[in-house]
């Protein structure tokens, strides 16, 4: 991903997994119960915290009630987890602004108006908190927002009437109504008696803050509409709703984004040539694994490599952000065009040795399986993402234009310094290293093409390792298929991560594959390979793949292979594999299909600048945020001194 993506991806890390209602209740009471306790001064301890619960919880508590449902009954998507954390958070604001002022009445010459008038403006603060979480998660207009954002303010308000003997001052009701609706005698001596007008006055603010709200998501949403035609609240929802509760919202806002592509999907699958079952398959749909998590295609490898009879080698392929399914049903799509293209593969039983061809920085491992060819392409010990769609196109025609009739161009991802440094090493078209790529491919297509062919031997390992994606390693772990032609052996390994740290590549490269000067021409048992100092089995050549698996990233955006887990146990494993690889070698028979298949995805320049308006939002909304909330607090203090 570019460092604008990263930044975007970044952003994870504020999100949480919104807490069980009934916890974020019991939270608010115990929170109002120690408010009381300090606020209060009645004889006993008890009955301080009482007060403190009825006066500041019970608001809180049909606000987290009353609010999903209300919300749900006007077309709202507010869940009762949600619901409860914002009541919660809202009684913290007022409990914050009150102790404040009292805290600054104390040390001044103000008076108790002074915190009654900030207790006016903490429940208007409250109204406009709750109105601009509803309006960004129900995507509903001001007015219908505010019927289930009112509900907390018109709770606390309803208990301020009651019990602040303001039913006094008016001349309506009779017994039963001064019964119920005047209990100021019930309540603490700080309760302050209340005048009707303080309830407009109430209203009027709260008026005025929803106006703000309404101001500030209309000055962040323009930019939003006019570049890319949806509403930044969409993207708010559902990256809220994805990264703290899990849910599929996001993908509804990705989909207004799509455009439609035409991808091709390849398919290489080894079957045994004893009973025609099939052994192992590399499936590589030209689409990139993201955005993030599982929204979109950020599990495919996990789903592709499921969908397979063999083990499943989902490798990257050469395409970069702008190629993300909008959604995990267009997953679906490619796991069916590669189960055509498996069923129209033809099986050779012969194959060439690996070649390795370089050019500049690039490094192309290739091996031909009849008239198809693997590629895989790394620039490692050089820093290197995501090779762009145009490029990997334009390497495989190149590498066909020898004779070959299919080729599948694998971008290995194994080395990258994350997201620091100048370049983040994408490779686009017109770049030098897109020329490398293409020469390289094509120097590997003309000598794969009239390369000898030999019968196939394939020897399969994996292991879903100790690791998770916290460190980096996705539900496939480590997976090493072992192929030897004419006494030739070639490991590809395959990890379900997030490129790779840089020099672990080459490491692990180093330490499966055997020097010629450690290896004697003859074993005992005559075919020509031994085992080297350490009990592993000699292996010609070798390449380390990683997926692209975005689930190891909701999280954290720079979880690369090797930045957690200690190389040496990922190196000694990785030997291992390849080692019960090279004991399973049996005969097979190879062939290789391919399908094209129409999805919806990000599209072109769109991952991009969608990166780039949500971090000018987060860096710019901030200051804009800061000021609106100055302004609105000046005119607040204008109306109190006015009134």
């Amino acid at each position: 991903m570019t460092r604008t993506q990263g930044d975007l991806a970044s952003l994870s890390r504020f999100i949480f997994r919104a807490p069980s209602w009934y916890a974020s209740v019991a939270f608010s009471l115990l929170i109002a119960a120690l408010t009381g306790i300090a606020a209060f001064d009645s004889p006993f301890i008890l009955a301080d915290a009482w007060q403190g619960i009825f006066f500041i919880g019970v608001p809180t508590v049909i606000a987290s009630v009353l609010t999903p449902y209300v919300d749900l009954r006007v077309g709202g998507q507010l869940t009762p987890n949600r619901a409860s954390l914002l009541a919660l958070f809202c009684e913290l604001v007022v409990v914050v602004i009150l102790t404040a002022s009292g805290a600054i009445a104390v040390l001044t010459q103000l008076n108790q108006r002074f915190v009654f008038d900030m207790l006016i403006a903490a429940l208007a603060s409250m109204f406009a908190i709750r109105l601009l979480v509803v309006m960004a998660i129900s995507r509903k207009s001001l007015l219908i927002a505010s019927v289930p954002a009112s509900i907390q303010t018109v709770a606390a308000a309803a208990l301020l009437f009651t019990y602040s003997g303001t039913i006094t001052y008016l001349e309506i009701g009779g017994p039963i109504i001064q019964s119920f609706f005047a209990r100021s005698g019930r309540a603490p001596e700080q309760f302050p008696a209340v005048v009707p007008e303080d309830f407009v006055l109430l209203g009027g603010i709260c008026v005025f803050y929803a106006f703000a709200s309404w101001l500030f998501i209309v000055t962040i949403d323009r930019p939003w509409q006019r570049s890319l035609g949806v509403s930044v609240l969409d993207f708010i929802r559902g990256f809220v709703g994805h990264i703290a509760e899990g849910t599929r919202e996001l993908e509804d806002f990705f989909e207004q984004l799509g455009e439609e592509a035409v991808v091709p999907i390849t398919v290489l699958s080894f079957r045994r040539a004893s009973d025609r079952t099939e052994k192992a398959r590399f499936v590589l749909p030209m689409i990139h694994p993201g955005p993030m998590g599982e929204i979109g295609g950020g599990n495919l490898p996990e789903r592709v490599a499921q969908s397979t009879e063999g083990l499943g080698f989902p490798p990257h392929a050469t395409a970069g952000h702008d190629f993300n399914l909008v959604t995990e049903r267009e997953v679906d799509t490619v796991i069916d065009a590669a189960e055509r293209a498996y069923e129209s593969i033809e099986y050779e039983t012969t194959a060439t040795q690996s070649v390795r061809t370089r050019d500049d920085e690039v490094s192309i491992l290739g091996q031909a399986f009849g008239d198809s060819a693997l590629l895989i392409g790394t620039y490692s010990p050089s820093f290197a993402d995501d090779i762009e769609y145009a490029v990997g196109l334009s390497a495989s025609a190149e590498a066909r234009a020898s004779g070959l009739d299919t080729v599948m161009l694998v971008d290995a991802h194994n080395c990258n310094n994350g997201l620091s440094g100048p370049d983040l090493g994408h490779v686009a078209p017109g770049s030098h290293r897109s020329f490398s790529m293409l020469q390289a491919a094509s120097e590997a297509g003309t000598e794969l093409a009239s390369a000898h062919r030999a019968p196939i031997q394939l020897g399969t390992a994996w292991d879903r390792t100790a690791w998770s994606i916290h460190q980096g390693i996705g539900p496939l772990g480590v997976r090493v298929a072992v192929i030897e032609i004419d006494g030739q052996r070639t490991a590809y390994v395959l990890i379900d991560g997030n490129n790779m740290e840089p020099g672990l590549r080459d490491r692990i490269v180093e330490t499966i594959t055997v020097q010629q000067q450690q290896r004697v021409p003859i074993a005992a048992d005559g075919s020509g390979r031994i085992a080297d100092e350490h009990g592993r089995a000699a292996i010609d050549n070798a390449e380390v793949m990683t997926t692209d698996t975005h689930v190891v990233n909701t999280i954290n955006p720079d979880n690369q292979v090797g930045s957690v887990i200690p190389h040496e146990e990922l190196v000694d494993l990785i030997a291992e594999l390849t080692s019960k690889a090279a004991d399973d070698l049996e005969p097979v028979e190879a062939g290789m299909g391919k399908e094209r298949t129409t999805v919806t995805v990000f599209g072109n320049d769109r991952t991009e600048t969608l990166a780039s308006h949500a971090n000018a939002m987060t860096s710019m909304g901030s200051a804009l945020a800061a000021a609106f909330i100055l302004a609105v607090m000046a005119v607040s203090v204008l109306i109190f001194f006015v009134t």
